[in-house]
């Protein structure tokens, strides 16, 4: 289903929002370290978010299978 690719781009995308902003913080540790912070947590709200969609979704599918079977 739909739920599951869009779940996964969207964990990727945090990821990689986490890394790079990490990546700018080792850089230059001092240069905008309030709005990395907020980065880094935007990004990780965004891959708990992500997961909780990956998880009801699997959920979904089990309960249609027990109603199938």
């Amino acid at each position: 289903m739909q739920a599951f690719a869009i779940a996964a781009s969207g964990i990727a995308d945090a990821s990689a929002r986490f890394a790079a902003s990490a990546e700018r913080t080792a850089r230059a540790p001092l240069a905008d370290l309030a709005g990395e912070s907020v980065e880094r947590i935007q990004a990780e709200t965004a891959f708990r978010a992500n997961v909780s969609v990956l998880k009801t979704a699997d959920a979904m599918y089990g309960s249609l299978l027990d109603i199938l079977a």
